[in-house]
């Protein structure tokens, strides 16, 4: 009974730092990744797809990225998809090969974006404090039914808030990570 309280608990922190993760992923630092591109959608024949179904991404050095299409005539539309994307990107087409270098950062939006990334591990902070609420109160509530003791029920919070402190800690250690590579120049 407990145990199941747990894993779930277990499950759902995970889940909480593997969104962290992939908003990470967004937020761009000076240097390219492929998984900065993920969430620009293309208009292809009439319906937005995401950029990876319509073309390669590679990273080609540490400030440039190499988008190749699979077909010549998406070549105008996702240049307009990357230059029109909140990134503040500027691709420049080569035949059927798109360029995209990484401007520099200034100091300035670094700063911004370290408060970006604190605001998100925050986020993800509460919600790993409301899955050690929500456990906790599946805890009480089993006491209250009487199908466990209170022993039980202690053991069980004090098991979630080592989860919980696990998993905050994590959180800690993501932002640590991503505040330096922001402000690495």
């Amino acid at each position: 009974m407990i145990e199941d309280i747990k894993k779930d608990a277990a499950a759902r922190m995970a889940k909480s730092i593997e969104a962290l993760v992939g908003e990470f992923g967004k937020i761009r630092t000076g240097r390219a990744h492929t998984s900065l591109l993920d969430h620009i959608n293309v208009n292809y024949y009439g319906s937005e797809v995401p950029i990876k179904q319509v073309a390669n991404v590679n990273v080609e050095d540490a400030r440039m990225l190499v988008v190749v299409p699979w077909e010549q005539s998406m070549v105008q539309a996702i240049e307009k998809a990357i230059m029109t994307s909140d990134l503040g990107l500027n691709p420049a087409s080569a035949g059927a090969v798109i360029r995209v270098p990484m401007p520099p950062l200034t100091e300035e939006r670094r700063r911004d974006l370290v408060k970006v990334v604190r605001h998100e591990a925050e986020g993800a902070r509460v919600a790993v404090r409301n899955i050690r609420r929500d456990a906790n109160n599946v805890a009480k509530e089993l006491l209250k039914e009487k199908e466990i003791s209170e022993d039980e029920e202690r053991r069980a919070q004090d098991a979630i808030q080592k989860l919980t402190d696990k998993y905050i800690a994590e959180v800690d250690k993501l932002l640590a990570g991503k505040e330096a590579d922001l402000m690495e120049v």
